[in-house]
């Protein structure tokens, strides 16, 4: 402990015996660094917040979401300071009075880029900021245009938000119906070229697929008309079988002639035998002589001598006709099924370049048409879009902040320079002075000097002042005060002028 005093000591020493070098330094470095710090200009900071609502039922039914609009809004975010917008910054404002190139301008812009900040508070809400600190300009000139700039970007956002998707919803539209013309042009080409080709080539239509879905469905109605063929020639069969075994007249008992009286015997002859008459009844062997006779008399005269027309005969005879219509129909068409299936065949065959152009034509005319479709259905949308954001946007925008010219500088924090150049220009003083004692050959104390030459030292002389010396001292003294407190007296002034500047820009 009593080494770390007596190094503190002989420390302070070094410095007091150089005070003068010390007092010296100080005032220089003070003095260049205020005079730098004097010469860096205020920036002034205006700030504003604005608030973004996304909330509207329709855009959501078409499609416009609060996802959609939030990328949106992050967009406007991210390209608001980019050059274009920071160049209708420079030329509403003053510092675009000095800018008369192209250089001067890129460097401007350039420059307010690194001025400016936006940046997102949550949600819905943004901060802008613009920090102005121009050497040319006045503190208050500096003040008022940080507020223009940030009142400007709020107008360059709600011109973004409001007006500008709409001028590229409008160009969208304007290229689509650009694309449409030429789409609608092409695919009117492809039409003339396809008819052209069917027109020439009408077994071809379609290509190779169309070709093949026409023989398939060829080939599925031929199996169709043959099952129908065989169904119908079976009942035909069936329906000649039944009319040949129908009589054409039908015999009764009012009917009158030999038919009329066989079929009243066998009527009587049935009766006696469902009696249970025997064989040898006198009664049945009359009535089977006399079914005998008129049944020779039937066959000598011929069946159709007497009895009146069947109508089962005669409605089968209808159907008869029907059917056989029916069947010839069936046939026909088989035929014709089984020439148009050759003759897909034959051009199958006989065109194979012919198909492969047929396909390509279809193909292209496809493609086409699908394009023209989804460029149709796209412009539809846009527009339906626009129309919905025209007349009900689903951005509520408000100014939370609006930006105030500021009252004092954001930066530099002169009066923080001041004292802190005040402090580095004692200290240096000091630290000469202390690096000097380093490297001369004195000792502050009898201890140092016990330590450096190895031998004891037996006392010390104290210097002894005449008057003459002790007033010189004195006046010495009234001196280095002096120059202490001009220093700190100008410390003061030169921070007193920083408030009075304050002051006077509010």
């Amino acid at each position: 402990m009593n080494h770390l005093l007596e190094e503190v000591r002989a420390a302070v020493w070094a410095v007091w015996n150089r005070r003068w070098l010390a007092l010296g330094i100080a005032w220089g470095v003070c003095l260049l660094g205020w005079l730098a710090v004097a010469l860096i200009p205020n920036s002034y900071q205006s700030e504003t917040r604005i608030f973004i609502q996304l909330d509207d039922v329709l855009a959501d039914q078409i499609g416009i979401g609060s996802a959609s609009r939030a990328r949106d809004i992050d967009r406007i975010r991210q390209t608001l300071v980019s050059s274009v917008n920071l160049e209708k910054v420079v030329r509403a404002t003053r510092l675009g009075d000095a800018v008369t190139t192209p250089a001067e301008m890129e460097a401007a812009t350039v420059k307010l880029a690194k001025e400016i900040s936006v940046e997102s508070q949550g949600q819905n809400i943004f901060e802008i900021t613009a920090t102005i600190g121009r050497g040319d300009f006045s503190d208050r000139e500096n003040a008022e245009l940080a507020q223009t700039v940030t009142q400007r970007m709020i107008d360059i956002f709600r011109e973004e938000n409001l007006g500008g998707a709409r001028g590229e919803l409008e160009q969208s539209i304007t290229f689509l119906n650009q694309q449409l013309a030429a789409r609608e042009a092409e695919l009117a080409q492809a039409e003339q070229q396809r008819l052209a080709f069917e027109a020439a080539n009408p077994d071809l239509v379609g290509g190779s697929a169309a070709i093949a879905s026409q023989m398939s469905a060829a080939r599925n109605e031929l199996r169709s008309v043959e099952a129908d063929l065989a169904a119908a020639q079976s009942a035909l069969a069936a329906l000649r079988g039944q009319l040949a075994s129908t009589p054409r007249t039908i015999i009764s008992a009012n009917s009158g002639g030999p038919q009329a009286a066989l079929a009243q015997a066998e009527a009587n002859l049935a009766a006696l035998q469902a009696r249970g008459l025997t064989p040898e009844h006198p009664d049945l062997i009359a009535a089977q002589r006399t079914v005998q006779n008129l049944r020779a008399t039937v066959q000598r005269d011929g069946p159709g001598s007497s009895g009146s027309l069947n109508p089962a005969f005669t409605s089968l005879q209808s159907m008869l006709v029907e059917r056989e219509a029916n069947v010839q129909a069936l046939m026909s068409r088989a035929a014709a099924l089984r020439a148009e299936i050759a003759s897909i065949n034959s051009s199958l065959a006989r065109e194979p370049g012919a198909t492969a152009e047929a396909q390509r034509i279809s193909r292209d005319y496809d493609v086409l048409r699908k394009r023209y479709d989804d460029l149709l259905n796209d412009r539809e949308q846009l527009r339906l879009r626009g129309e919905v954001e025209s007349e009900n946007s689903a951005i509520k925008f408000e100014v939370i902040d609006p930006p105030s010219t500021p009252r004092k500088p954001a930066a530099p924090n002169r009066p923080l320079l001041l004292a802190g150049v005040l402090i580095v220009g004692l200290g240096a003083g000091a630290a000469t002075a202390f690096a000097l004692s380093k490297l001369g050959s004195t000792f502050a104390t009898a201890s140092q000097l016990e330590r450096e030459i190895g031998l004891p030292v037996i006392g010390t002389v104290s210097h002894v002042f005449t008057p003459a010396g002790r007033a010189l001292r004195a006046r010495r003294l009234k001196y280095f005060a002096a120059g202490v407190g001009g220093l700190g007296l100008l410390f003061v002034i030169l921070m007193g002028l920083e408030f009075v500047q304050r002051g006077l820009v509010a």
